[in-house]
């Protein structure tokens, strides 16, 4: 049983993406050459920032196009979205007149037109929905790590930063995703685990999804008006969702403020301009149009870009508290991770793993 068309949704979104930036064989050909220096050299700084020192030999880095980025998605999804379905069958016995009613082929056009926008916006990813992968495909490192060349290029020319520096600024932020997923092997299974867990809470009853929806729209136009931050996403959650996505945005917070205060830290002796690239990029995005507001807040970005800044801002409290020690001990095991709220509140984090402040120096 397939709820979505994943061949077509690689074919529209390869199809409809637009092309990157202008630029020539031998241009390209050392981009993608330096791109992978660059993420070798990334390598080092994240272990000396984080003290966190893991082999990344075993680790896959891939420089891809757009349409090789869309087909790469797509495949993460299939594999974690194929047993969810099967489950949902057997679990809520999801009738045939359903699916049928749901259309595949049009879940593939709707996946795809998502990622031809989406695969215009990424410049680095860890694939992390996918099998753990070595060289060769091999059992290794879970994930790889995927820069995007054509949108790093056009990021760098648009913000007039130097290249170089910009591509190990935007290297060193993934990197660090890769590390924290080789320190603790337990991650890749915890977070499928609750994507999982999310999707099969969800309530499959049109009835009471457009109920949702009819609430949230009175909302809007009434006194009711939920938080400005809301997605799409976060309308359509059903009860037993809310408590998991509390779970979920804890841990993807901690991920990506992680990766930003990282990013950041390298200081000026290693990027020399990397708080003119800082300043540049946040203004970036405060300054995009209407229309890409409202998709980035349907579809869910708003509420990814509330977890680099949130994530960042525990990171940074638990740091000034406990130490890069201290901060590292949530690689341990899943009951030292954030919740929502903790990260909200590191206070209530360090108070409940009972993490032990910095001596007096």
């Amino acid at each position: 049983m397939q709820l979505v068309d994943w061949r077509l949704a690689a074919a529209t979104g390869s199809r409809l993406v637009p092309p990157g930036p202008s630029i020539g064989l031998t241009e390209a050909v050392a981009t993608v050459e330096d791109l992978r220096r660059t993420a070798v050299i990334a390598d080092r700084y994240v272990a000396d920032i984080t003290g966190l020192d893991v082999a990344s030999d075993s680790a896959v880095t891939v420089v891809v196009d757009r349409p090789a980025w869309i087909r790469a998605n797509v495949d993460s999804f299939e594999q974690l979205a194929g047993p969810i379905i099967a489950s949902l069958v057997d679990a809520r016995g999801v009738a045939p007149s359903v699916v049928t009613s749901l259309g595949s082929r049009a879940a593939g056009v709707e996946v795809g037109l998502l990622l031809s926008y989406l695969a215009t916006k990424v410049l680095g990813q860890f694939e992390l929905l996918g099998p753990p992968r070595g060289p060769g495909g091999a059992p290794g490192v879970p994930g790889r790590l995927t820069l995007v060349a054509p949108n790093i290029v056009a990021a760098e020319r648009s913000l007039e930063v130097d290249p170089a520096d910009f591509r190990l600024w935007v290297c060193l932020h993934e990197v660090t995703h890769r590390t924290q997923f080789a320190t603790a092997p337990w991650l890749h299974a915890h977070v499928q685990d609750l994507l999982r867990e999310f999707l099969l809470a969800s309530d499959l009853d049109p009835a009471a999804v457009l109920r949702r929806v009819r609430d949230a729209a009175s909302g809007l136009a009434g006194s009711r008006r939920p938080g400005p931050n809301r997605s799409m996403i976060e309308v359509l959650q059903t009860p037993a969702q809310r408590e998991i996505l509390d779970r979920l945005t804890g841990l993807m917070s901690l991920l990506e403020g992680h990766a930003d205060v990282v990013m950041d830290q390298v200081g000026p002796s290693v990027v020399p301009s990397v708080a003119t690239i800082r300043s540049r990029f946040e203004r970036r995005r405060a300054e995009s149009g209407p229309v890409a507001r409202l998709i980035r807040r349907v579809i869910g970005l708003e509420m990814k870009m509330r977890q680099y800044a949130e994530g960042a801002a525990f990171v940074r409290a638990v740091i000034a508290a406990v130490g890069m020690d201290g901060l590292n001990t949530v690689w341990s095991a899943p009951d030292r991770l954030p919740t929502g709220a903790e990260i909200k509140e590191p206070a209530r984090w360090l108070a409940r793993t009972g993490t032990p402040p910095l001596a007096p120096a």
